[in-house]
């Protein structure tokens, strides 16, 4: 419908007779929501905050330095970890940025974090998210923040006088389109797939479909509230003919007898096989996800631990289907997270190996006279 006017123009009609546009397929009766509190669990920084902790002779100490976000709990337990092995540890975390006591020299690879002058051996960043910095949406003065931190935290995360977990510089392209790519050319059997803002249109393989996130899996549009984006079956009666705002991942629905998690540790592979009945079961139901340790064939531990090395990661975790005796790879979680796998499967291999691993590269990094 249009309305004509002063010299034949074409007025749109007002915004109250346009027909009322769906909400996004991956926004369609998504009820996840986590409230993610900004407060410190971290050991470290606590007993160091309350004076418990020798402060030395103002020398420079060599540290692990972690940036997350205070609910990191894989984080939060790594410092005891450390705590334990006589490793200190430090933290910048996004939510709990706002007026931080921060300087990083240019010149040295030293900072000043509150009182303390560290010199970081081992720089990891997870979950270190620019929309959990306590800032208000909209705003300049939020727009400022967001884009320094941003600058700031790259640099940190790729700076090259100090070693990295899972470099920035080599996972920050690391989307599911090339994952996919990837790991189809090292030899693993990846679902057939296509990226397109018309889902209802769209058949890889000709049969029943899953419609994925092309971005991450959660959305947080305000500073700790973390909305979910869970795979879901493409349902045509849903999604209809409307383009989708953004584009989406279509993959062919692949049947499987269950589901394997494969954390990667340096050169060791641990799983854990997860039955569930639904995609998004993990997240919005979990009490009825079963998770059992499994052991890992060789030859796909040999082309996980491939895929790795190729892309430079030192601690992740893969997701591929089992089905019919074959490895369909998913994806792989760079920020992975591996403490819940542990509860429900009362296993705590990986937390056991990320430990080790951590403290023996800051070993051999403190024997390389990098500490200096």
């Amino acid at each position: 419908m249009t309305v004509s006017g002063w010299g034949n123009e074409t007025v749109p009609p007002p915004e109250a007779a346009r027909p009322a546009k769906p909400p996004p397929l991956l926004l369609q009766g998504q009820d996840y929501l986590f409230r993610s509190q900004p407060k410190c669990l971290d050991f470290q920084e606590q007993v160091h905050r309350l004076g418990m902790v020798d402060e030395g002779d103002g020398s420079p100490v060599p540290c692990v330095l972690v940036l997350a976000r205070a609910a990191d709990m894989e984080m939060n337990e790594l410092s005891i970890a450390l705590a334990e092995r006589g490793i200190r540890m430090a933290r910048i975390d996004a939510d709990r940025s706002a007026d931080l006591p921060l300087t990083v020299y240019t010149d040295q690879p030293l900072l000043e974090l509150d009182r303390w002058l560290l010199r970081p051996l081992l720089v990891w960043r997870r979950h270190f998210e620019l929309t959990a910095l306590p800032h208000e949406p909209g705003t300049l003065a939020g727009a400022y923040a967001v884009d320094q931190w941003g600058a700031v935290a790259e640099w940190l995360s790729s700076r090259a006088d100090w070693a990295h977990v899972n470099p920035s510089r080599n996972t920050s392209h690391l989307n599911r389109l090339t994952q996919l790519a990837d790991a189809s050319a090292f030899g693993l059997r990846v679902p057939r797939t296509t990226v397109t803002t018309r889902p209802g249109r769209t058949r890889p393989g000709g049969g029943r479909c899953i419609v994925k996130t092309s971005g991450r899996h959660l959305l947080e549009p305000r500073p700790g509230m973390q909305h979910g984006l869970f795979p879901r079956p493409l349902e045509t009666s849903r999604s209809g003919d409307v383009p989708e705002s953004a584009p989406v991942i279509v993959q062919e629905y692949v049947p499987s007898d269950t589901e394997l998690r494969v954390f990667v540790v340096g050169e060791r592979c641990l799983a854990f096989q997860v039955d569930k009945l639904d995609p998004a079961q993990l997240w919005v139901d979990p009490e009825a996800v079963r998770v059992t340790p499994v052991d890992v064939p060789a030859s796909l531990t040999d082309r996980l631990l491939a895929l790795a090395r190729h892309w430079r990661l030192q601690v992740a975790a893969f997701d591929l289907l089992l089905s019919g005796g074959d490895h369909v790879f998913l994806e792989v979680n760079v920020n992975c997270d591996w403490r819940w796998f542990e509860h429900r499967a009362q296993d705590s291999r990986v937390s056991d190996a990320v430990h080790g691993w951590v403290a023996a590269r800051f070993k051999e990094l403190l024997g390389a006279g990098k500490g200096r």
